[in-house]
């Protein structure tokens, strides 16, 4: 089975690129990783070559390990990159990675602490993905009613299947259920008009307008909030992962921790944030234990540094913490 693995980035999130390489090395993927981005590439990339076969213009390879290799594309459009990402998956399956028979999408702040072979497993009993923070949302809830309501007017009718609520930054599926990717992709498409064009998000970058960012706007969250309409619309089986998934529930290992928020793992000083009451998460920890190898951004002394910090920093946690 050929699996592959895709993510987008732009800015500084290539030191998230990177402990995502490491990480899918450590748990034992081999193969392709497709990096689609904007801007330049970091210098940690300076070794990857001219990659003339994909036919996307000035596109280039790194050999990361043996058996494992990060395809870098360079990317043009204007969406915002959390937007773009049904497209990008479309794109390469119907170039670089025509012959893929399942395909992954993972955010750039997120490492992989499973065994690959877990995830083959998991997308064999549908699209995979995995609970949100701020999941779950009822049958009735506002913003649910909000999108029906909304694709209602293109005859486009949703079915209430389950009140989890998914997180946009992971998504897997095997062949059978690309059409999945098509789906969400036109029901962005339809979104579109009402937040101002798929250049805009609740991320970083263009915001959304003024009036829409409410708590029961049906579409603040953009890409996320269609990937769960598509859910609604969506016929076949999707295979959902708990809040544990992703580390947003105590007590419990998770096997994508996912770095929330403006602060992420490789810009945290975590001493002072420690001082204020936060403690590092676990995330954070996973992070820099990813750092090293095959891909190292930082020096040797650097990373002992800030696992020293790290310490230092959940030691304190044990005696004060913000509730």
């Amino acid at each position: 089975m050929q699996s592959v693995v895709c993510t987008l980035f732009e800015r500084d999130y290539h030191y998230g690129v990177a402990a995502l390489t490491n990480s899918l090395y450590k748990r034992g993927y081999r193969g392709s990783i497709y990096a689609g981005y904007r801007g330049s590439l970091p210098s940690w990339c300076s070794k990857s070559r001219e990659n003339r076969q994909f036919q996307w213009e000035n596109s280039t390879t790194l050999e990361v390990a043996e058996g494992l290799q990060i395809h870098f594309l360079p990317l043009d459009t204007n969406y915002h990159l959390t937007n773009y990402k049904p497209d990008f998956m479309l794109r390469l399956l119907s170039g670089p990675a025509s012959d893929a028979d399942s395909i992954y999408y993972l955010d750039p702040d997120i490492v992989v602490m499973s065994p690959w072979s877990n995830f083959k497993d998991w997308t064999a009993c549908g699209v995979a993905l995995c609970e949100d923070l701020n999941s779950p949302l009822p049958k009735y809830h506002p913003r649910r009613m909000g999108w029906r309501n909304y694709y209602a007017k293109s005859n486009i009718v949703l079915n209430f299947k389950d009140p989890i609520y998914a997180n946009g930054g992971f998504v897997g599926l095997r062949a059978k259920d690309f059409d999945f990717l098509n789906l969400w992709r036109s029901l962005q498409e339809l979104m579109a008009p009402l937040i101002g064009g798929l250049d805009r998000s609740v991320l970083s970058g263009t915001p959304l307008p003024k009036e829409l960012r409410n708590r029961w706007f049906p579409f603040g969250k953009t890409d996320q909030d269609v990937l769960n309409a598509a859910v609604e619309v969506w016929e076949g089986p999707v295979s959902f992962l708990g809040k544990e998934g992703m580390g947003f529930k105590p007590g419990f290992s998770s096997i994508l921790p996912h770095a929330l928020g403006e602060i992420k793992p490789w810009k945290n000083n975590f001493l002072w944030k420690s001082l204020a009451g936060n403690i590092p998460r676990e995330v954070d920890k996973k992070y820099w234990n990813s750092v090293s190898y095959p891909i190292k951004v930082y020096s040797g002394r650097y990373i002992f540094w800030k696992r020293i910090m790290l310490n230092i920093a959940s030691f304190i946690g044990r005696f004060y913490t913000r509730n």
